[in-house]
């Protein structure tokens, strides 16, 4: 079990986001706070696996709460505003869930959440798939992607050997990938995280290419990147 309290103090979100908690058999609610000053004197006696925690509250805001070090649980930030991805990135943060977020997008973080605290990896991992091009199905090997670029009806997948014109669509690959190794950057990009070279004003380059961060994929994209940088100092 995953024992966590709710920093929230919007009571339509708060409500929402007690739902979802309740609806997550992993999850032990121990508490529901709607201001920073009580829910750090409960933090201050109780010990909590996760907290999912508000960015703006009355009075301390979530990202004072962080920098203070008042919160020493795994966090979920929960935010309206997009504005806050890279600094949750900075203080190392789970993950960045921007409202209002779907259940499927609530459990996916929690999912990260338990994968962190059980030191494990991620499910269903694979070495390679295989895709339609032309009349056949050809193997490839994920450890050889450095991309996947859309083209009009075709995505064209870019290894560091060879390129492939496939008909399947970027919501296939992304059933078929994890994203902390392929993940979606753009509606018409994928990368390979660790073929990434830099990262400048939400711009990757990558494989030759530039290639544009849009605003609708950035909070994840930075999640991934912290989590990343925490399995290579394990």
């Amino acid at each position: 079990m995953i024992r966590c309290i709710l920093i929230e103090d919007e009571p339509l979100a708060q409500e929402r986001l007690t739902g979802y908690v309740r609806r997550f058999p992993l999850l032990d609610l121990a508490g529901v706070f709607d201001n920073a000053h009580d829910a750090c004197e409960f933090l201050k006696t109780s010990t909590v696996d996760l907290v999912f925690l508000d960015i703006r509250l009355g009075g301390r805001s979530g990202i004072e709460l962080l920098e203070a070090g008042a919160v020493r649980s795994k966090v979920i930030l929960t935010t309206a505003h997009q504005q806050y991805a890279v600094k949750a990135y900075d203080l190392d943060v789970a993950d960045y869930l921007l409202k209002p977020f779907t259940f499927e997008r609530f459990a996916r973080a929690v999912d990260r959440v338990h994968r962190m605290l059980a030191g494990g990896s991620s499910p269903g991992a694979r070495d390679c798939i295989f895709v339609k091009t032309e009349a056949r199905l050809e193997k490839v090997e994920l450890a050889d992607i450095v991309l996947i670029e859309g083209q009009r009806d075709y995505r064209r997948i870019h290894t560091v050997t060879k390129r492939i014109m496939t008909l399947q669509s970027f919501a296939t690959f992304e059933r078929q990938l994890s994203p902390e190794v392929i993940c979606r950057v753009h509606k018409s990009y994928m990368v390979a995280l660790g073929r990434i070279e830099s990262i400048e004003r939400w711009r990757i380059s990558i494989g030759g290419m530039t290639i544009p961060v849009s605003e609708t994929y950035r909070e994840r994209f930075m999640t991934l990147i912290r989590s990343a940088n925490e399995h290579g100092r394990a």
